[in-house]
């Protein structure tokens, strides 16, 4: 499992284990799963979907992942 955390300037969007994150990076989608090699990323516009089934919205953002936790800061 990995550990999400979504973040947003005013709450938390999402946090919890997950074997999935889909997400819309600048350059392309992609998808992180359990003991992914390490990554940062911009995100653009679109939505990041968890575990194939929940969809969340973003503006923009950053995407890091390291170490089995993922951490996500989002303009919603």
């Amino acid at each position: 499992m990995l550990h999400l955390t979504i973040l947003s300037p005013r709450r938390t969007v999402y946090e919890g284990q997950v074997e999935s994150v889909f997400l819309p990076g600048d350059k392309g989608e992609f998808e992180i799963l359990s003991h992914h090699a390490p990554v940062v990323s911009l995100l653009r516009e679109g939505s990041i979907i968890v575990d194939w089934k929940e969809s969340i919205h973003v503006k923009k953002g950053m995407v890091k992942c390291f170490n089995n936790e993922c951490v996500v800061l989002v303009d919603e």
